[in-house]
């Protein structure tokens, strides 16, 4: 069974830069795709970014893309989320996600979940 656990979050002044990390356990041998998801209030949860477990084939949404960067350990089944020139608009629940499909960025895709970690960006 595939457990996720994620550190790091908390408040920021806009501008600011925040780390991520998320400790996966329970990871069979093969492809996984590792991601990370935010859902602000009232709004559905979303896709940020995902990278495989080898640690190639990031993609990020667009909103994020130049200011994030993720990148995976395989060797300590890590992944972690670098959030830089932080906005408010990013202020959300993050949550870390793991999915048996290449290139994932689904949620349906998506079949472990971290318990989420908060994200606060005030101006």
């Amino acid at each position: 069974q595939v457990q996720l656990v994620e550190s790091g979050g908390g408040s920021v002044q806009a501008g600011g830069s925040l780390r991520l990390s998320c400790a996966a356990s329970g990871l069979s041998f093969g492809v996984y795709t590792l991601g990370w998801f935010r859902q602000a209030p009232e709004k559905e949860r979303s896709f940020v970014a995902s990278i495989a477990l080898s640690g190639f084939g990031d993609r990020y949404v667009d909103s994020v893309k130049g200011r994030f960067g993720i990148s995976a350990n395989n060797a300590a089944n890590t992944v972690d989320l670098y959030m830089d020139n932080l906005k408010p608009e990013d202020t959300a629940v993050y949550y870390c996600a793991a999915s048996r499909f290449a290139g994932a960025n689904r949620a349906v895709d998506f079949e472990a979940w971290g318990q989420g970690t908060q994200v606060i960006v005030f101006s």
